[in-house]
């Protein structure tokens, strides 16, 4: 399956993009994903975008074989409660 969310006039974000495990390795996931692409952009979508973990290599692969380029990382902050201090820090894999 795939998603699409976060529409503007220009753009859309593809996503959530999920293959069940055991129909993994098929194509499936990379099929959808390119349709949802494609029907954007011929639906008048200027580009499109999605948020991905830099750790998985397998859909990184995928989604450049797509056209998809990395542009930006985001790091998440989660801040917590408590005396053993006030906030950790994830840092976000480099992109190859």
């Amino acid at each position: 399956m795939a998603g699409v969310a976060a529409r503007t006039p220009n753009s859309a974000r593809v996503g959530p993009v999920y293959t069940p495990p055991e129909h993994r390795g098929q194509g499936f996931g990379t099929a959808c994903t390119a349709a949802v692409t494609q029907a954007l952009l011929e639906g008048g979508k200027s580009f499109c975008v999605l948020y991905t973990d830099m750790a998985n290599p397998t859909s990184n692969k995928i989604y450049r074989s797509l056209g998809y380029r990395v542009v930006a990382e985001v790091v998440d902050i989660r801040f917590l409660d408590g005396p053993d201090g006030p906030a950790e820090l994830r840092n976000p894999v480099t992109p190859p």
